[in-house]
C-alpha cells in the first residue's frame, strides 16, 4: 500500500480529529500544560488534535517509536528541520502573493513559493536517500518521495518554474526619468558608465564623503509608479510576462497533499524530540515503554511529573522520581501519606505515563511497562461551585458515577482525594463501595486517600506511602514507596518546627 501518514500509516485517522475536544482528563493530569509546552512556537501545525486522541493499536504505537528512534539521528533531524523551514518560507510566499493587489507582482510571488517548494522537496528527497532511516515510515515516505520527484507532475513544475523564472531573470530595460516623467524602453546594450563616473570623482575625495544615499522601503507592497513601471516592462516583453501568466494558471495548487501532510505530521515527532532533550539536559531519563493490551502489569522506575519537571527546569528545581509496579493480580494503587508529600504528583504521573505511552511516545523513566487503556478518567477534589444548588459531596457522587457508567475493565481510573468534603464515616463507606466496583471490574486504579483502611482491600490492593526524612519528620521527601500505611500524617512535627503547638502558642499569649 504506497504511503499515506507518517502518524497513522495506513490507518485512517479519526473522522473527528480535527474538532475532538481536549480530554477530560488533561487539566487534573496537568497534560494540557505539557501540551502546550511542547507545541509552543509550532502554533501553524496545529499539533494539539494529535495529543487528544490516544491509540489502541499495538502496531501503530510501535510504527512512531521507530520514527522517534530514526530521528535520534541528529543529522536527519537537522534536514527534515531544513525541509520544515522550506515549506514556511514557501506557505510565507503564497501569502505574501494573495495579500498583494497587484497581478503581475502576485504571479511573481507564486512562482517564488513554487520554486521554494520544489528545492525543498527535492533536497529531501537526496537526503532520505543518503540517510540511515530504518523505520518502516521514513523507509516507506522515502519511496514515496523519490516517486513524486520522478513524476511528469513535479519533473513539469519544476522544468516550467525554472523556465519561467530564468527568463523573467533576462529582462532587461531602461528608465528616462525627467522630472515627474518616466519613461521605460528596451535595453538595447547601452554602456554603463557608473564604473567610469565612480573612478572620475574619486581624485576629488578630501574626507569622508557624506552619504546621501536614502533606503527604499523594504516592503513588498508596489506603488503606483513601481506598478505603472512594471506594467509597461511587460508590454515591452508581452511573452515572458504571458508565460508567466500562464504559469500561474497552470500551477496553481503545485503543493502535493501527501507532501504537506508530512510537513504538518513529521513536527509531532520533531516536538517530541525537543521536548524530551530539553528534560534530558536534566539529567532526567526518558524510555520507550513495552505496551501490552492483554497483561495489566505495570512496571515504572524512575518516573516522574513531566508538567512539574518542565516547571522546574525553568526555575532551577530539583525533580524527584519515583517507581511504581503492579502484578499479578494487583490493580489498585492506594496512597496515603502527609500533606504536601507528592502524593498528587505520583497520582499525575502515574496518568501522564499511560498518556504518553499511548500516543507512541517516549515516557518519563529508565523502565516502563504499561497497560493499553480504553479511555482514562480522573475524579479529583474540586472547589465548590456556589452557583449549583448542589453540595460538594452531591457533586462528587454524580461525578464518579458518571465515570462508572461509562468505564470498562480496560479503564483506568486516577481519584484524588475523592469525597474529602464529607465526613470520615461517609468518605469511608462511599470509597470502600466505589474502591469495590472498581476491583470487581478489574480496572487499573491509583487513589490518593486519607483512609488508610482502602489500602487494606485485598489482593488488589496496593499500599504506597509518601515519605520524610528520618531526621525531619516534617521535611517532605516527595518519594512514595511501597509500604503499609501507618496513619500519621506528621503535623505534630510540623508545629513544633514552626512553633505552632499549644504550649507554643500558649507562651506567646501569656501576659
Amino acid at each position: 500500500m504506497p504511503f499515506q501518514s507518517i502518524l497513522f500509516d495506513d490507518v485512517p485517522a479519526p473522522p473527528d480529529l480535527e474538532s475532538r475536544p481536549q480530554p477530560d482528563c488533561f487539566p487534573d493530569l496537568n497534560l494540557d500544560q505539557v501540551v502546550a509546552s511542547v507545541t509552543r512556537g509550532r502554533d501553524e501545525y496545529r499539533l494539539a488534535p494529535f495529543f487528544n486522541v490516544s491509540i489502541h493499536d499495538l502496531r501503530l504505537i510501535e510504527y512512531r517509536h521507530e520514527v522517534l528512534r530514526d530521528l535520534e539521528d541528529r543529522a536527519l533531524l537537522e534536514r527534515i528541520g531544513a525541509f520544515a523551514g522550506g515549506m514556511r518560507a514557501m506557505r510565507a510566499a503564497v501569502a505574501q502573493a494573495d495579500r498583494l493587489r497587484y497581478p503581475l507582482q502576485k504571479q511573481r510571488w507564486h512562482l517564488e513559493a513554487a520554486r521554494i517548494y520544489c528545492d525543498a522537496v527535492a533536497s529531501l528527497s537526496g537526503d532520505l536517500a543518503a540517510s540511515t532511516a530504518a523505520s518502516r515510515g521514513l523507509q516507506a515516505f522515502r519511496a514515496y518521495l523519490d516517486g513524486y520527484v520522478a513524476s511528469p507532475a513535479f519533473t513539469s513544475l519544476r522544468d516550467d518554474t525554472a523556465d519561467v523564472a530564468g527568463r523573467l531573470a533576462d529582462v532587461r530595460y531602461c528608465l528616462h526619468i525627467r522630472g515627474a516623467r518616466i519613461r521605460v524602453t528596451r535595453y538595447d546594450d547601452e554602456p554603463d558608465y557608473s564604473a567610469e563616473v565612480l573612478e572620475a570623482f574619486d581624485k576629488f575625495k578630501r574626507a569622508a564623503p557624506r552619504d546621501y544615499r536614502f533606503t527604499f522601503s523594504a516592503g513588498a507592497e508596489m506603488n503606483h509608479v513601481e506598478a505603472a513601471v512594471l506594467d509597461r516592462v511587460a508590454r515591452l516583453h508581452p511573452d515572458v510576462f504571458t508565460a508567466l501568466a500562464g504559469y500561474a494558471r497552470e500551477h496553481r495548487a503545485f503543493v502535493d497533499p501527501t507532501i504537506r501532510r508530512f510537513d504538518r505530521e513529521i513536527q509531532f515527532y520533531m516536538a517530541c524530540r525537543e521536548y524530551v532533550t530539553h528534560l534530558a539536559g536534566m539529567g532526567l531519563s526518558f524510555c520507550y515503554p513495552q505496551v501490552s493490551d492483554r497483561s495489566k502489569t505495570v512496571h515504572v522506575r524512575d518516573a516522574f511529573d513531566v508538567a512539574l519537571a518542565d516547571r522546574l527546569a525553568r526555575d532551577g528545581g530539583a525533580v524527584v522520581t519515583n517507581d511504581a509496579d503492579l502484578s499479578g493480580r494487583e490493580r489498585i494503587l492506594v496512597v496515603s501519606g502527609p500533606n504536601q508529600g507528592g502524593k498528587t504528583t505520583f497520582a499525575r504521573m502515574f496518568g501522564q505515563l499511560h498518556w504518553l505511552a499511548s500516543l507512541g511516545w517516549p515516557v518519563p523513566g529508565t523502565e516502563a511497562r504499561l497497560f493499553l487503556f480504553d479511555r482514562l478518567y480522573t475524579h479529583f477534589e474540586r472547589e465548590e461551585d456556589l452557583e449549583n444548588l448542589s453540595g460538594r459531596f452531591e457533586n462528587d457522587l454524580r461525578r464518579i458515577r458518571a465515570i462508572l457508567d461509562e468505564a470498562t475493565p480496560d479503564s483506568i481510573v486516577v481519584l484524588n482525594e475523592s469525597f474529602s468534603g464529607t465526613t470520615t464515616d461517609d468518605a469511608l463507606l462511599i470509597g470502600r463501595r466505589v474502591m469495590e466496583e472498581i476491583i470487581r471490574r478489574d480496572m487499573l486504579c491509583v487513589s490518593v486517600t486519607f483512609l488508610d483502611e482502602l489500602s487494606a482491600m485485598g489482593e488488589a490492593t496496593v499500599s504506597m506511602v509518601s515519605g520524610v526524612d528520618a531526621h525531619d519528620a516534617a521535611r517532605r521527601t516527595f518519594k512514595v514507596v511501597r509500604r503499609p500505611a501507618d496513619g500519621r500524617a506528621y503535623a505534630w512535627a510540623i508545629a513544633e518546627k514552626y512553633g505552632l503547638t499549644y504550649r507554643d502558642i500558649t507562651a506567646r499569649l501569656a501576659p
